[in-house]
């Protein structure tokens, strides 16, 4: 037990340190490219910090152990919502990313709750369709990963809109790093993802045997344990941007990761010979449930203009959290 838990926290140290670079990185790429934040936050940034799971899932799968696959993915969703809940509380973003200053991500947090819902779908019905599993594959996977180049493309198309009817250039942050090369930018987020890539199945593994010496249940250490490991990239690289002032690459980062994990089970389900949604458990649903409602009052948060809010009754960072703890808590309970 002992020895899992040094690999564990060896291995998540190692992500961390990889993640701490991505925001710079990205910020640099975000303005040599002028593609703008919010549309890098929400696909290079999201992609780069969504690795771990990539990782760390596939290697639980040729294990054996899809439960604890499907359970990181949409465990991650949560802790990163639970991780844009509490950072809203900090001095860098005092409330702007559930106010109306955040509202251009209603979009992209509109796609990653259509996916999530879509993963529910497939985890509800799974096992009515195995029969109808193309190379054994659930078919809302292949529905999701049509729906996700389909949102992206929504997304850019709305960014170039947005970014022609503006024209006005975007102030950069006055503490901002010293604007790079867009070659070095590449290289160093290339760097940061052979690390986290490599640290990954390690975590997936030291993962998989705290979750039967300590009897928890794959489905519970997956969503909690793992899944919060995962999503220390989205944590560093999260709060590293609001000390830079670049909020929407926060917020651009918790829906694209969000999105994109949905996307994962793709790779997910071609590692496993059986229809992935079809044999994991059924208590992911409750995940993928609390996921959609936690994003939908993130969402409300942004579109509602009443400033004043009323704590656990108006969208606000506090019902966020009570949603992702009552869901922590349900998934325990029914593993």
């Amino acid at each position: 037990m002992l020895a899992a838990c040094l690999q564990f926290l060896v291995c998540a140290v190692v992500i961390i340190a990889a993640g701490t670079f991505l925001t710079k990185y990205a910020d640099a790429i975000a303005e040599i490219t002028r593609l703008g934040r919010l549309l890098i936050g929400s696909i290079l940034l999201a992609g780069t910090t969504s690795l771990p799971e990539l990782t760390v899932d596939i290697s639980a799968v040729r294990q054996g152990d899809a439960d604890l696959a499907v359970g990181d993915l949409l465990g991650s969703s949560l802790m990163n919502l639970l991780i844009l809940a509490l950072l809203d509380f900090s001095v860098y973003s005092r409330g702007k990313m559930l106010s109306k200053q955040a509202a251009a991500h209603a979009l992209s947090g509109s796609l990653s709750v259509a996916l999530t819902a879509l993963a529910g779908i497939g985890l509800f019905t799974g096992s009515a369709f195995v029969d109808y599993s193309p190379w054994g594959i659930s078919p809302a996977v292949l529905i999701i990963g049509a729906a996700y180049a389909f949102g992206v493309r929504v997304i850019y198309l709305d960014q170039r809109i947005a970014a022609q009817s503006e024209m006005i250039a975007e102030t950069p942050p006055a503490d901002s790093a010293p604007l790079l090369s867009l070659r070095h930018a590449l290289l160093g987020f290339s760097i940061c993802a052979i690390a986290i890539v490599i640290a990954g199945p390690y975590l997936a593994d030291a993962a998989g045997q705290i979750a039967k010496l300590s009897g928890l249940g794959s489905t519970f250490v997956g969503t909690t344990l793992v899944a919060f490991s995962t999503s220390l990239p989205e944590l560093v690289s999260m709060l590293a941007a609001l000390r830079i002032g670049a909020v929407d690459l926060a917020i651009g980062n918790v829906f694209g990761s969000n999105a994109f994990n949905m996307v994962l089970l793709l790779p997910l389900d071609l590692f496993d010979a059986r229809p992935l949604l079809a044999i994991v458990s059924h208590g992911h649903i409750v995940t993928c449930l609390a996921t959609i409602l936690a994003s939908q009052v993130v969402i409300m948060g942004q579109l509602y203009r009443v400033e004043s809010r009323m704590r656990f009754i108006e969208p606000d960072a506090w019902l966020v959290i009570a949603i992702v703890i009552g869901a922590l808590g349900l998934v325990y309970y029914l593993s």
